[in-house]
């Protein structure tokens, strides 16, 4: 689970959203969904973020704000 988060950091303050034992996994399970992925295809999660959201830091902010609206 969860295996790009290291890769991610960076969005997750810019979203500020702090990775937590107890949040991880509805972390996990957003981000899955944003990227239109089944949930735990972990591989495929993240070729679907470099190639949507990663690109650019316009693409990064725009996950970013995903994010923070899909966890809070």
């Amino acid at each position: 689970m969860s295996c790009y988060f290291r890769h991610i950091k960076d969005i997750f303050e810019a979203a500020a959203v702090e990775i937590t034992p107890d949040n991880k996994k509805d972390v996990d399970r957003a981000i899955h969904k944003l990227a239109g992925v089944k949930y735990k295809d972990c591989p495929a999660t993240w070729k679907k973020l470099k190639q949507e959201f990663l690109a650019d830091d316009k693409s990064r902010r725009t996950l970013a704000k995903k994010i923070k609206a899909a966890v809070r």
